[in-house]
C-alpha cells in the first residue's frame, strides 16, 4: 500500500521519521509523500529523515513554537486556524500514486491529539483516497490528563476517520526502561508491524511475485466500515538463501523442504501472531473482518499454510471476512505473519480508558470549583476595607 504519511505532533513525527528510515533500509517505498506538523519548533528540529521543506510550524500566532501543552483542544483550535498552510503542504502530493492517507500521532499530547482529527476532516472532504489514523495511546503511569486527552482524541479519531489503527504504550513499555529507550523501541515495534502490513503486495519490477497476492484492495476492504483495528506479529528465524557456501553445499537440500513443515510453521506463525501481544489487546471474537499476510523467503511459503491459518482466524474471530495472502522477500532472514483485525469491539483496554478519563474530568472540574473559592476566600473575605485599583 503506497501512502501519504503525516505525523501529527511530536509521537506523530517520531513514527514518521522511523517509517522513513524503514523506507530507506529495507526499500519498501511505503511512503510516497511525507509531512510532519507540530506547534513546537523543538520537536520537528529534532527529526531526522523527514527533509526540512516538509516540515510545517502551526499556531505560531498562538503558542510562538512552543507547543500547546498537552491542551488538545488548543491543538484543535490551532489546526482549524493554520488548516490551510497544512493543507497547502500537501497540494504536491503525487494523489495518483497514493493508496491511502495516513495521519499518526499520540492520543495522550496536544498537538497530534487535538489537531490530527482536525486533519483527517479536512483530507476527506477534500480527497477520495481512503484517510486511516495510526494512534498511540499513552501509558497509564503518564497521568490522568494524558488519559482524559486519549480517550476525547480516540473517540474523535473514530468518528473523523475511515479507520483508527490502534498501538498501546501500556502494552509494551518494559519496567525500568528509560523514557527516550522506551520510546524509540515502541516506534521500532510500530513500523516492524505496519511496515509489513503495508508493504504486501508492493512489489519492484524484477522483484518476487506473492503466489497469493495480497494487494492494496484487500487492506482496504479489511478496513472497509469504519472502527478500530489492531495488528498481531510473529517471527521465526531460517536459514538465509544467500548465506554463503554452507548454504550452496546445502543448495540441493533447501529445494526439498518437507511441504508438511512449512505448513506447520505457518499455522503456528498465524496463531502466535493472534494470540500474543496486539497493539491493542482484545478479544478476538467479534473482529468484523481480518487480514493475514505471511511473509519471508518464497521456498517458505505454501497456499496450504495460508489457507490453513486463514481457516482458524475464522473460526477463532467468527468472521467470514478473513482474507490471506504472502508477501515473499527472498532476502529476509525469517517468516513473518501479521495479523490485522478490523473492526474489533470486545477491548477492555478502551473502557478502561474511558473509565479513568471520566474520573480525571471529574476530579479537575472538582479541582477547578474549589480552587474558585479559596481564591475568593485567600484574595477578598477579610479585605472588605480595601479597593482594587481598577
Amino acid at each position: 500500500m503506497r501512502l501519504a504519511m503525516i505525523g501529527f505532533g511530536q509521537a506523530g513525527g517520531k513514527v514518521l521519521d522511523a517509517f522513513l528510515e524503514y523506507d530507506r533500509r529495507t526499500g519498501s517505498n511505503l511512503v510516497r509523500a511525507a509531512l510532519a506538523v507540530n506547534t513546537a519548533r523543538a520537536d520537528l528540529m529534532g527529526l531526522e529523515y523527514v527533509p526540512e521543506d516538509r516540515r510545517v510550524l502551526i499556531g505560531q500566532s498562538r503558542v510562538k513554537g512552543h507547543g500547546v501543552g498537552a491542551d488538545n483542544e488548543l491543538g484543535a483550535e490551532v489546526a482549524e486556524e493554520d488548516i490551510d498552510e497544512v493543507m497547502g503542504a500537501l497540494d504536491d502530493v503525487p494523489v495518483h500514486e497514493v493508496d491511502a492517507f495516513l495521519v499518526v500521532a499520540g492520543l495522550g499530547g496536544g498537538s497530534g491529539s487535538g489537531g490530527g482529527p482536525v486533519l483527517a476532516r479536512h483530507l476527506k472532504r477534500i480527497y477520495t483516497e481512503p484517510v486511516y489514523a495510526l494512534g498511540v495511546l499513552p501509558s497509564a503511569e503518564e497521568g490522568g490528563i494524558y488519559t482524559l486527552n486519549a480517550a476525547r482524541s480516540f473517540e474523535t479519531y473514530v468518528r473523523e476517520t475511515d479507520h483508527l489503527l490502534v498501538f498501546d504504550n501500556d502494552a509494551w513499555r518494559r519496567s525500568g526502561e528509560s523514557v527516550q529507550s522506551g520510546y524509540d523501541g515502541i516506534n521500532e515495534e510500530i513500523v516492524r508491524r505496519f511496515g509489513l502490513l503495508f508493504g504486501a503486495g508492493e512489489v519492484e519490477a524484477g522483484g518476487e511475485v506473492a503466489e497469493s497476492v495480497v494487494d492494496s484492495s484487500e487492506i482496504i476492504n479489511t478496513l472497509a466500515g469504519g472502527g478500530v483495528s489492531t495488528v498481531g506479529y510473529a517471527t521465526e528465524e531460517v536459514e538465509r538463501p544467500d548465506a554463503g557456501l554452507l548454504s550452496r553445499l546445502r543448495g540441493a537440500e533447501a529445494e526439498d523442504l518437507d511441504p508438511a513443515s512449512t505448513t506447520n510453521r505457518i499455522t503456528s506463525l498465524v496463531r502466535r501472531a493472534a494470540l500474543g501481544r496486539l497493539t491493542l489487546p482484545c478479544e478476538l471474537e467479534g473482529t468484523e473482518r481480518a487480514l493475514l499476510v505471511l511473509s519471508g523467503p518464497p521456498r517458505y511459503l505454501n497456499r496450504k499454510g495460508i489457507e490453513r491459518g486463514r481457516t482458524w482466524l475464522e473460526e477463532e474471530t467468527g468472521s467470514m471476512e478473513v482474507r490471506g495472502g504472502d508477501y515473499p522477500r527472498r532476502d529476509a532472514a525469517e517468516v513473518s505473519a501479521v495479523v490485522l483485525l478490523s473492526g474489533v469491539t470486545r477491548v477492555e483496554r478502551i473502557k478502561d480508558l474511558q473509565r479513568v478519563a471520566i474520573e480525571a474530568q471529574e476530579n479537575i472540574e472538582d479541582i477547578r470549583a474549589r480552587s474558585d473559592a479559596n481564591l475568593h476566600s485567600l484574595v477578598e473575605e477579610d479585605a472588605e476595607e480595601l479597593e482594587p485599583l481598577f
